[in-house]
């Protein structure tokens, strides 16, 4: 090769590589999703025919910002929603939905229990039996999706009233959760 030639190869090297660095990258590594830092334990669904239930356990943060869950489907209610046990103003604990959804801090967990947070099926359409399970699927801020597979159990439980607006044929009804 000659000197010229070689003083042309490295011109061209050096543009390319001048140019590569100026490009965006022709992939890039998706973000993550709030349902890949989502994990569950201990989560179970209080048996019943029909009617209302509620779904409870714990549900935990894996990663480093809070995670927001704005609903819950399972196909054994047509309606669920997302709710808390707090006093109303005669001082009476009652249900009603979170509103905004349940925040679960970047790397810590809610509690969901009977008398607290839990996921409320509004109108049970296909029976939840002891001893079988069921899927709840859970929808994140961002439109991500995790499913959690609940054992069904037999349970007393808390007796709280459901405080909802448009649900008036619910009344103050014994939960049994």
């Amino acid at each position: 090769m000659t000197l010229r030639t070689l003083r042309f190869s490295a011109l061209a090297a050096a543009a390319v590589l001048a140019l590569a660095g100026c490009s965006a990258p022709a992939s890039t590594t998706p973000t993550s999703s709030q349902a890949d830092a989502f994990s569950s334990t201990d989560v179970w669904v209080k048996a019943a025919d029909s009617g209302m239930t509620a779904g409870f356990g714990q549900l935990r943060n894996d990663g480093d910002t809070d995670l927001t869950v704005v609903s819950a489907t399972d196909e054994a209610t047509s309606a669920m929603e997302l709710h808390e046990t707090v006093p109303n103003e005669s001082g009476q604990m009652v249900m009603r939905e979170v509103e905004g959804g349940f925040v679960i801090p970047a790397g810590g967990s809610i509690e969901l229990a009977p008398g607290g947070n839990h996921l409320m099926f509004m109108d049970v359409t296909s029976p939840l039996r002891a001893g079988e399970e069921t899927t709840i699927t859970l929808t994140f801020a961002d439109d991500s999706t995790a499913e959690i597979t609940a054992p069904v159990k037999e349970f007393s439980g808390a007796n709280e009233n459901y405080e909802g607006g448009d649900i008036s044929d619910m009344g103050d009804m014994d939960m049994g959760h």
